[in-house]
């Protein structure tokens, strides 16, 4: 069975209704969440558990950026570091306030702040958990929370648990409007002037839809701008630029040389680093304030010396240097996309006809790194249609809509590897082309109602006309 085959299957079975078949008897608690997913499941929205696939699939979704989870390097490095760990104990016991502040969680911190050029580091289960750890434990009452409007979800969570007064959205990588709303602060409580309440500013180094690169010294200069003493301070999301930007994928901080000027970096181990956890690099005055204040760290058990192990194997890997090849690779692969694609007539005729964009695409040659996340925007509704034809092309690449990105919008992400080669983004580009080519001859029939072949495939195997 080819894959899609069974990634439909499973999707489609997913989005059977549920609340037809309830029974009367049944309790009301489980009728009303039936029913809350019914919604979801009418718009074939609903998510779903999807079936791992082979390396046969060419491979345009994983986090495996540097693809050393791919080739086993990164299990080969985890097994000597954890024979090296000799007779230890699985557990960790304890959280870090009790028991589970081992020796071995304390040396592989301190190798880690020390390859980002930070003070200290606090290793955590996840990147998510790390963002709302923060957030939770940093801001005090009376303090603002100033994030950027399309930061992650994580952010969304920290910010629920946050005892901060204030929450305020600035435009998208725009230097204006952070100045507007730190200048609406201190209009607002001349707390923030004198250092009696704080602004912390939460940012992406590159995010995760848009794919496009924060403008942190221009961010940085603002805040220093309206805030001279201090007050404001910058929380920054490296989870896609770790291990793949920066030297020796240490991150977009670090290939700007701002460490001294961000007060938390959140890692992430998950992605290019092929192996688990996240990682918060900060002074120790923040390390103690997550001591004291966060739950999510405080109130859970310490992470496992495999998962330590894990972790440390990641960034050996990194630190000595094993992964720049797979960094350049990667720069390479997108640039070779972004000029494929560009002389591509299908894409060209698909872009002027604004069916697609693809906005990183435009004056790509002028930026000295280039993002390995790359979306192609279209109208909500095409972005599945796509996904469908990619996937009955053998390749995978993930549609995105609302609630992850802006109402009214869509995309299909497409993240570049290590592993991915020349011939490969051929066949991307080529079967990107001839689905956009069967949609406008579709839109200039007039077939309004009319759906893409691969579409009227994907709902044949659910029945549906």
């Amino acid at each position: 069975m080819v894959y899609y085959d069974s990634l439909f299957k499973e999707m489609l079975k997913g989005q059977e209704l549920q609340r037809p078949a309830m029974k009367k008897g049944d309790p009301a608690f489980f009728r009303r969440l039936e029913q809350a997913m019914d919604v979801h499941r009418e718009k074939i929205r609903l998510n779903v558990l999807k079936p791992r696939w082979d390396d046969s699939v060419l491979d345009f979704t994983t986090s495996d950026f540097l693809s050393i989870n791919r080739t086993g390097r990164i299990r080969e490095a985890f097994l000597k570091e954890l024979e090296r760990c000799g007779d230890f104990r699985l557990s960790a016991s304890g959280s870090r306030v009790q028991y589970g502040n081992y020796e071995y969680i304390l040396e592989v911190e301190r190798e880690i702040a020390a390859f980002h050029g930070a003070e200290t580091a606090w290793i955590c289960h996840s990147g998510f958990y790390a963002n709302i750890a923060v957030l939770e434990a940093v801001a005090l009452p009376g303090d603002a929370i100033v994030f950027d409007e399309f930061s992650h979800a994580s952010t969304g969570v920290g910010m629920k648990v946050s005892v901060a007064a204030h929450k305020l959205s600035f435009q998208h990588n725009s230097p204006d409007s952070l100045r507007d709303a730190l200048t609406s602060l201190k209009a607002l409580d001349p707390g923030f002037t004198t250092g009696e309440r704080s602004v912390l500013i939460c940012v992406e180094s590159l995010y995760s839809m848009e794919g496009d690169l924060c403008p942190l010294k221009e961010l940085v200069g603002v805040a220093k701008e309206v805030f001279p003493s201090g007050s404001a301070q910058f929380i920054i999301d490296e989870a896609h630029s770790n291990g793949v930007i920066g030297p020796n994928g240490g991150g977009l901080v670090q290939l700007l040389g701002l460490e001294k000027e961000i007060a938390v970096r959140v890692h992430m181990c998950s992605k290019a680093l092929g192996s688990t956890g996240g990682v918060i690099l900060c002074n120790q005055t923040v390390r103690s304030a997550l001591t004291q204040y966060s739950r999510c760290l405080t109130y859970s058990g310490a992470p496992s010396v495999p998962m330590v192990a894990s972790i440390r194997a990641g960034y050996q890997l990194l630190s000595s240097g094993q992964t720049q090849k797979e960094q350049y690779h990667i720069q390479e692969m997108v640039k070779y996309f972004f000029e494929s694609l560009l002389d591509d007539p299908s894409w060209q005729e698909a872009m002027d006809e604004g069916l697609i964009s693809v906005p990183l695409a435009e004056d790509y040659e002028e930026r000295a790194v280039l993002s390995h996340v790359v979306p192609v925007k279209m109208k909500p509704g095409h972005d599945f249609s796509l996904f469908v034809h990619l996937a009955m092309k053998n390749m995978n690449a993930y549609p995105m809509g609302y609630p992850v990105v802006p109402k009214g919008t869509a995309l299909v992400r497409i993240l570049f590897h290590a592993h991915n080669t020349k011939e490969e983004i051929d066949r991307l580009v080529a079967a990107v082309g001839e689905w956009a080519i069967e949609v406008l001859e579709l839109e200039r029939n007039g077939s309004k109602n009319a759906l893409p072949s691969a579409m009227r495939r994907f709902l044949a195997l659910q029945g549906t006309s």
